[in-house]
């Protein structure tokens, strides 16, 4: 597993991991022959996490058409995670990286600052999978607006 101080490149193989969804158990390795969008954001049911998850909602036909799926991951455990894909008719996975594992293979846990108190959080990244695992795109401190628009086109090029 990387440390926190490792960053992932493009070119490298994606961290296998396991973590549950509210569909059972997913296996990353399990996944190769699809390509793969994973994004990583900070907390079920906040704004921006909410007009995130539904951008990618909204285009799931257009990501399907290239043999891609979506994996959204966060701290929140399933029970968040049933209840925003509830709310919001979400129609792909999400992860509950309770344990942050997850995360720090990832290199996506940074320090922020709320109400002057110091927390590791996780920064909202992005990375484009290709059918064999390998990065073939990293987004990192992801800015919602337009950001599935950068993703697809990406994808089309893979």
């Amino acid at each position: 597993m990387l440390g926190l101080s490792e960053s992932l490149k493009v070119g490298d193989y994606a961290p296998n991991f396991v973590a549950d969804s509210i569909q059972g158990r997913i296996k990353l390795s399990d996944l190769k022959g699809k390509n793969i969008v994973l994004y990583f954001y900070p907390k079920d049911d906040t704004p921006g996490c909410t007009i995130e998850a539904q951008d990618f909602n909204n285009r799931l036909k257009e990501f399907a058409k290239h043999d891609c799926i979506i994996i959204g991951v966060s701290k929140d455990n399933t029970n968040s995670h049933k209840k925003f894909i509830e709310k919001y008719s979400l129609k792909f996975d999400l992860l509950a990286d309770i344990s942050t594992e997850i995360c720090q293979s990832y290199n996506v846990l940074k320090e922020k600052s709320m109400f002057g108190k110091k927390y590791l959080g996780i920064d909202r990244s992005t990375f484009l999978i290709d059918k064999i695992g390998k990065i073939t795109k990293i987004w990192t401190t992801v800015k919602v607006k337009g950001h599935v628009d950068e993703v697809l086109s990406e994808l089309k090029k893979i």
